[in-house]
């Protein structure tokens, strides 16, 4: 994914629905991030440098992701700036250890407001605008991958080109509203330690893109990694859904 100059030299500040106040100084391909706790966060003091990744997605608003692979390894944040609307999500991606009632890899929502824009609009807020669609992704390294949105809180998914070809299954899943058609979609794995973040543009359902990160144990089942990808969709129809 190309890095994008909108966020490059800048310094965006947001205060998250914690209430806690968190920095980022953008360079050229690393960010300097920092974050201070508000009253009853029980979140420590923490800062760091991390390389990044950022895009346009539509006007004033741009998505960005980086591995706290230094000082967190087992986080990583997907970051969307609303510079339109005056308005920040974080989603943290992070991977814990095992445990029976729930996946290994979980997400955290925090909506926020940026600092010296006038807030606008709705905030980030879940939906389940997605539910009933049936959408082909084809990534540009040719994986495809088909997403059957059934019921809320969970999606189907079958690969059928790619090194995963034949796979499938159904996994946890969250989708934001950021924009009138535009989406986070949140994905958790239960077979792995896999998470998925993306940013989906249903606004043209005849060209929709989509851009995101897989975050996630590498093959030694240790080490921390992150890929990101982008890919364009059909949408090949609605189905009936249990909402």
């Amino acid at each position: 994914m190309t890095r994008d100059s909108t966020v490059a030299g800048r310094e965006i500040v947001f205060t998250n629905s914690h209430g806690s106040r968190v920095s980022h100084r953008f360079g050229a391909t690393i960010v300097d991030w920092s974050y201070e706790p508000g009253p009853g966060d029980p979140h420590p003091v923490v800062s760091g440098r991390d390389d990044y990744e950022a895009f346009d997605i539509a006007e004033g608003l741009v998505y960005t992701q980086f591995h706290h692979s230094r000082d967190v390894p087992n986080a990583a944040v997907s970051l969307v700036l609303d510079f339109e609307h005056g308005r920040s999500l974080a989603v943290v991606s992070t991977i814990g250890d095992p445990a029976e009632d729930r996946t290994r890899v979980q997400h955290t929502f925090l909506p926020g407001r940026i600092e010296g824009l006038a807030t606008s609009g709705t905030e980030p807020a879940s939906t389940a605008a997605l539910l009933g669609r049936r959408v082909l992704w084809t990534q540009a390294d040719g994986c495809r991958y088909e997403h059957v949105h059934l019921e809320p809180g969970s999606y189907s998914w079958r690969c059928l080109a790619g090194p995963a070809a034949g796979r499938a299954g159904t996994d946890e899943c969250t989708t934001y509203e950021l924009r009138p058609e535009i989406y986070v979609f949140a994905a958790r794995e239960t077979a792995a330690p896999s998470t998925s973040v993306t940013i989906a543009d249903h606004r043209d359902l005849a060209a929709l893109r989509s851009y995101g990160a897989v975050f996630g144990l590498d093959r030694t089942g240790e080490r921390p990694t992150q890929s990101t990808f982008g890919a364009v969709g059909e949408l090949l129809g609605h189905t009936a859904t249990t909402a």
